[in-house]
């Protein structure tokens, strides 16, 4: 049997013929073995495109800061396998996660398990002795086939809905809608970050009785100053800081009020300072991260579809005045030409950079250039992220801006070589 942390990562990567398998039965099997129940009194699970990782960190945040205890559990990880499985605001501990991988294997006989399922399991098992008053699940692809959606959620969201993993999950909106929509259970509520959901999404909520609520429809973010947002409903409203990484970004002030509307829907005691302390200080690493160098801004962020891209263009048009580079990488399964098209205008220099570091789904740097033929005018090429890195911040003006972005390897990368703890 594996001993230490690092080994057991690298048996579970070997346990399945394919790294993603949907569905729900051999998980479900493996769980019962396991006597799997609730894994606290109240449960949120969240979907979506993009936006996944903040609302839940959103919702983490407020909820603790309630005094709750909360777990909460994600997908991918940065720099380490911990980062995934938070419970009471810290992630757990190697011998811990060893403690609950042995658990799953034991229990898992001959069902083959994936990398993803594995770690769901594990966590599942982790959070139901910790003694909880929340637990907070990300999906890891779709929704309705996920190993989270093993889970009855009390409240679903579902942040936005645009094209990404379409071999997977469909080829346009509505039929990815009807995979994010399959969270959503009989009569618990459904908060949705999109203004115009897909129909299919609609549908669905009506269709098992999920009462949906809707930004910009049953409750609103609204910018107020400098310093201020405000959220509202029907009357209930809080002004709000901006959250401490976004510095204001709209995307995720959508973020924060649809964690805010589903811990509302729960219908959990939440104080005005404590939504505010909540939203001030959570922070999920890769996200707008900034940091400072010789004069330079650099932003981290993970966005690697053209739905992303568009978010991360609206941010930099709101902050003129800085010339702007970015490092892109990209994986192979994803709209490379999308997303660079998505950010014609306000970036004025490219340099582009290998992904081999994500194994299988990786490019390398010439296949990548290959792709963007005809979406960008010119950029130059680098083998890895910090050798774009490093051209970037040395072409830079001291008082530029270098965009580092296209998967969670490039700012993984970017945050090993500029300091950034995940």
């Amino acid at each position: 049997m594996p001993r230490t942390l690092a080994d057991w990562l690298a048996y579970i990567e070997r346990q399945h013929p394919k790294s993603i398998a949907m569905g729900l039965e051999r998980v479900r099997a493996v769980a019962a073995r396991l006597r799997l129940q609730r894994p606290a009194a109240r449960v949120v699970t969240v979907a979506g495109t993009n936006g996944k990782g903040s609302t839940v960190a959103f919702i983490e945040s407020i909820a603790r800061a309630q005094g709750l205890r909360v777990a909460a559990y994600t997908s991918p990880h940065l720099l380490r396998f911990n980062e995934r499985i938070r419970i009471d605001g810290r992630e757990v501990e190697d011998a811990a996660l060893v403690a609950g991988f042995a658990a799953v294997e034991a229990a898992r006989g001959d069902v083959p398990l994936t990398y993803f399922e594995y770690a769901t399991l594990c966590a599942l098992w982790l959070f139901q002795r910790a003694g909880l008053d929340l637990a907070v699940l990300e999906v890891g692809l779709g929704g309705r086939l996920d190993a989270v959606n093993l889970v009855d959620a009390d409240a679903a969201v579902i942040t936005t809905v645009d094209l990404d993993h379409q071999d997977w999950l469909g080829h346009d909106t509505e039929a990815i809608g009807f995979e994010k929509a399959g969270i959503a259970r009989p009569f618990k509520p459904l908060v949705l970050g999109d203004d115009d959901p897909p129909a299919s999404v609609l549908r669905h909520a009506y269709a098992i009785g999920a009462p949906a609520w809707r930004i910009a429809n049953d409750f609103f973010a609204e910018p107020v100053d400098a310093a201020h947002w405000r959220w509202r409903e029907v009357g209930c409203e809080y002004l709000l800081p901006y959250p401490m990484r976004g510095q204001g970004a709209p995307v995720q002030l959508r973020n924060a009020a649809c964690a805010i509307a589903a811990l509302r829907a729960l219908d959990l005691p939440l104080d005005d300072a404590a939504i505010a302390r909540g939203v001030a200080t959570a922070a999920v690493a890769g996200r707008l991260q900034r940091f400072e160098h010789d004069g330079v801004e650099v932003v981290v962020d993970v966005g690697h579809n053209p739905q992303a891209a568009r978010a991360l263009a609206g941010w930099l048009r709101a902050r003129p005045g800085r010339r702007t580079l970015a490092v892109y990488a990209a994986l192979g399964d994803k709209d490379a030409a999308g997303v660079v098209r998505a950010l014609a205008g306000v970036v004025e220099a490219w340099h582009f950079a290998g992904s081999r570091a994500a194994g299988t789904r990786g490019l390398a740097v010439a296949e990548l250039q290959q792709r963007l033929h005809g979406a960008v005018a010119d950029g130059s090429g680098h083998a890895e992220v910090a050798d774009a890195l490093r051209a970037a911040l040395a072409q830079a003006a001291p008082d530029g801006r270098v965009l580092v972005f296209g998967s969670f390897h490039a700012a993984a990368e970017a945050l090993r070589l500029l300091g950034g703890d995940a």
